[in-house]
């Protein structure tokens, strides 16, 4: 079956475990057989050594479309100049600016790409319609995300094949939007899901939000969790003797990296813990330099600055020695998250979690075993917790041994997308019935 799994691209200048898991999903897709493809819209799903396969060309290019939904003099640019505002290293630019993955001040464009072929990015669809009539001729078209269910209506009338779509936190793009346009984009998702044949969720959890949310018939929802290959990480068991709590994801206020460092200064008035250190990695965009820094004068108000460590790369093959010597992780997301990728690299690499108890982090703990949750989402709360698990270094042997079998038996990739393979039959059955 030829697969094409279209993803929205971050630039790799932060942790995207949405983007990782849907690269990571093709590569299983091809290890079991399938011709599958990852297209990339937006941005480059990387930039550095780990560039796009087979230097696919990148749609809907992030800055063309933001000076046409915002500029009408755009709207007819000759070919050259949408060449050049395409090219690599505009597109990596704008990947580090401010606002590049912000939805204050998008909504407008999100409502223009939800309206596909009578949005302002008309051309862009045909052009990636015509790519894939030519060059790809697939099977079946997977969507990332429903933010892109523009896409769909006319990917099945133009090519006559099904579209498949991923649900993953799109909640929380949308939620951050102006009040008054909330319940627009909702609404427009809702319209737009009958264009699909299918919705994959990646928790539980989600599948039930999105449901309500977006209107969505039981009978075109599944859940299939996200998994990893466990084969591309190292065991490391947990450092008890000099413990090192770990952070992997994007440092900003949403995904709780200031309750991250609170909890680290209430944990270290506690003279039992005056060898503990933070290690912390995941990248950053624009928007969040300042909050960074804010956490960083916190820790030298109080000399612990020089107890975090900072690590840049964060590519699958730098995560060895991230993991290599730490005792936990924890990323206290504010509101939780659809599923979490990092989750499932953690306990890849034998280092139990300690998450709130929010979103989908209940369901990937209790069915791994390989963490602890904690409530409410407060420093306080954390701290706490943390002294609860470096206080007993049997319970985080268990954990971790508990984690690692769990990947492996569960949430192993190549067995999560033979079931998302299951998923694309059935529709392809239906459309050429």
């Amino acid at each position: 079956m030829k697969i094409i799994n279209i993803v929205p691209g971050f630039g790799g200048t932060f942790y995207c475990g949405n983007c990782l898991r849907d690269s990571g999903f093709t590569q299983a897709l091809q290890s079991l057989g399938h011709e599958a493809h990852t297209l990339p819209i937006y941005l480059p799903l990387f930039t550095g050594k780990e560039q796009n396969e087979n230097s696919t060309p990148v749609f809907y290019g992030a800055v063309n479309i933001y000076l046409k939904q915002n500029y009408s003099i755009f709207r007819h640019m000759p070919a050259w100049l949408y060449r050049f505002f395409n090219s690599a290293s505009i597109l990596k630019y704008a990947a580090k600016k401010a606002g590049s993955t912000r939805a204050h001040g998008l909504e407008e464009m999100t409502l223009s790409m939800l309206r596909g072929h009578e949005g302002y990015q008309k051309e862009e669809l045909q052009m990636l319609i015509d790519y894939l009539r030519d060059y790809e001729k697939p099977d079946v078209v997977h969507l990332s995300n429903a933010l892109l269910l523009g896409l769909a209506h006319k990917i099945k009338n133009e090519l006559g094949i099904p579209v498949v779509c991923s649900l993953q936190d799109e909640d929380v793009w949308v939620d951050a939007m102006f009040d008054n346009y909330k319940q627009k984009v909702w609404n427009m998702m809702s319209e737009k899901a009958r264009d699909v044949d299918a919705f994959i969720a990646v928790s539980d959890f989600f599948a039930n939000v999105m449901k309500k949310k977006m209107r969505i018939p039981g009978a075109k929802l599944h859940t299939v969790h996200v998994g990893i290959n466990p084969n591309n990480y190292t065991i490391h068991k947990p450092a008890t003797d000099n413990p090192i709590i770990g952070y992997l994801s994007r440092m900003n206020k949403e995904n709780g990296f200031g309750i991250f460092v609170d909890a680290f200064i209430l944990l270290r008035k506690n003279r039992k813990f005056n060898n503990v250190k933070l290690r912390v990695s995941g990248g950053s965009t624009g928007d969040d330099i300042k909050f960074i820094r804010t956490q960083i004068r916190k820790l030298k108000k109080i000399n612990l600055h020089e107890d975090i460590q900072f690590v840049e790369e964060y590519s699958i093959e730098e995560l060895d020695s991230f993991f290599d010597g730490l005792t936990l992780l924890s990323v206290p997301v504010l509101n939780g998250e659809a599923f979490g990728l990092y989750q499932l690299e953690s306990l890849a690499s034998g280092i139990p979690l300690v998450q709130p108890a929010l979103g989908a982090f209940p369901e990937i703990i209790g069915a791994t075993g390989g963490g602890v949750v904690f409530e409410p989402n407060t420093p306080q709360a954390l701290a706490a917790k943390w002294d609860e698990v470096l206080s007993n270094p049997e319970t985080l042997n268990t954990m971790s041994m508990n984690g690692q079998k769990s990947v492996s038996n569960i949430f192993h990739i190549n067995s999560l997308a033979d079931n998302i393979v299951g998923v694309y039959e059935k529709v392809v059955f239906k459309v050429r019935e």
